[in-house]
């Protein structure tokens, strides 16, 4: 999920907001995304871009023993959320958070067996420079994935979600609400998705819409 705010980072006081929705949606969306990732991938290194408060890598973290995963976000207090939510479910030695940019990633070339990134892609100023640097980090033969906006927010128990607010949560609902009847979400339809694509050296790819959501898989051929 992510919010439809600007700029990519989310402000601070949006935070436990979107953790708390996220929250909601453990079971009906990162749960099932989880185990098609494992059933995917058996083993081996993934990158989640985005991770928030870091559930679907506690997810895919439960129901693969050997996967690691590294979760990046452009959110301080998110990151320390998702490093907090690890420790509680017994998973910090193999999941680890940290601050960072998903356009211009530290790791080196062909170090991760998957990437994965969900609702983010809508958000990003520069979604080819995204796309390239998870081509360089990807290993030979393995994919990324790229879920957008992610079918989050429609599965969100909205009444539960607001009764779980405080007072200052309440205020920063409000000028949510109001940022995004002033400045609406945008979207990422295929023909974008393919126009991207082709700016990147990614030449396998699927890209498939369900309700409210377009998912995009990106395959690293060996070079010729």
């Amino acid at each position: 999920m992510s919010l439809p705010l600007t700029p990519e980072r989310l402000p601070w006081p949006f935070a436990s907001l979107y953790e708390k929705a996220t929250r909601l949606v453990i079971e009906s969306y990162y749960s099932g995304l989880a185990r098609e990732v494992a059933g995917f991938l058996e083993k081996g290194r993934i990158l989640d871009l985005g991770t928030g408060p870091g559930y679907l890598p506690v997810q895919i973290a439960k129901r693969a023993p050997a996967i690691t995963v590294v979760g990046i976000d452009l959110s301080r207090s998110l990151i320390k959320m998702a490093r907090r939510n690890a420790a509680s479910a017994g998973f910090a030695k193999r999941l680890h958070f940290e601050v960072g940019n998903a356009g211009r990633l530290r790791f080196p070339a062909e170090s991760f067996d998957m990437v994965l990134s969900t609702g983010m892609l809508h958000m990003l100023r520069d979604p080819v420079a995204v796309l390239r640097e998870s081509h360089r980090v990807l290993r030979c033969g393995r994919e990324a994935w790229f879920l957008d906006p992610a079918r989050v927010s429609s599965q969100i128990d909205k009444e539960k979600w607001k009764a779980s607010f405080s007072l200052f949560e309440r205020f920063m609902y409000i000028a949510l609400f109001i940022h995004v009847r002033l400045d609406p979400p945008k979207t990422v339809t295929k023909s974008d998705a393919l126009q991207m694509i082709r700016s990147t050296p990614f030449k396998d790819f699927r890209i498939t819409e369900r309700t409210g959501e377009i998912r995009v898989r990106l395959r690293k051929d060996p070079e010729p």
